[in-house]
């Protein structure tokens, strides 16, 4: 039995194997554009194309919210078990949704050009890296624990918004320390509770949003209003959702 086992280990992959792999490999490869991404959106950021910028950013957002559904359908982890897409995920989605939102904020002046500011920008680097090595950033209920790190989308509002640096500077010190708060908020896609509301509304809200990219720096006031809406549904939906949580565990 043993022997006979030993023998299938070693069998040749068939042509569908081999394909299957190679699709796998494709998975992989597909996530890792969002680094590519990311150095265009850095890139664009410092030479002040901050629509270029976003629009890059908006890209990385695309793949990296369509990856974990390619993986889990060609079950990437076990035909490529030596290479670690979750790290890989990890990293990309580290210089996507941090380090270039960032860099783009102290660019664009929406994080004050003084040492204070870089001050700012390096706590929210460093809140970022503790969201992301955090063994329970994704709880076995599927939430985020604390603020996710949507600086993507943080950078994007403010910009958007252009209420000043003291504005600006109050919303990234409450998110930044948000990060280390155990709240739980909803993964769009995967969360139960809401999830086909979540979901629809998400979608208007991509829809919308992704329009609005190509007329940066121009604003349309009512897209942005829609825009934002959603954004306000989803902290007062996770507020509820950990609430009623809370609520049943006191019980």
């Amino acid at each position: 039995m043993t022997s006979r086992a030993a023998a299938d280990d070693f069998k040749p992959a068939t042509p569908r194997q081999r394909l299957l792999t190679i699709c796998a490999w494709g998975v992989h490869l597909y996530t890792a554009l969002g680094a590519a991404l990311g150095l265009i959106a850095i890139y664009s950021a410092a030479i002040h194309d901050f629509r270029a910028s976003f629009l890059a950013m908006g890209a990385a957002t695309i793949i990296d919210s369509s990856d974990g559904p390619l993986a889990r359908l060609l079950m990437v982890k076990t035909r490529i078990p030596t290479f670690d897409g979750a790290l890989l995920d990890n990293i990309v989605d580290y210089l996507t949704y941090t380090v270039a939102p960032v860099f783009l904020m102290l660019e664009a002046g929406l994080i004050p050009g003084s040492r204070l500011g870089l001050l700012l920008a390096c706590f929210v680097m460093l809140a970022s890296v503790y969201g992301f090595c955090r063994t329970n950033a994704k709880t076995a209920d599927n939430y985020f624990l604390g603020f996710p790190n949507y600086w993507n989308l943080v950078a994007f509002y403010l910009f958007c918004l252009g209420l000043g640096t003291i504005f600006n500077v109050a919303v990234l010190l409450i998110l930044s320390v948000m990060v280390f708060v155990p709240l739980k908020y909803i993964y769009p896609n995967r969360t139960v509770p809401l999830r086909p509301l979540t979901l629809t509304l998400g979608i208007i809200w991509a829809a919308v949003t992704f329009v609005m990219l190509p007329m940066l720096p121009a604003v349309n006031s009512l897209m942005l209003a829609v825009s934002l809406s959603f954004i306000v549904y989803y902290l007062v939906a996770s507020f509820a959702l950990h609430a009623r949580a809370m609520l049943r565990i006191a019980r």
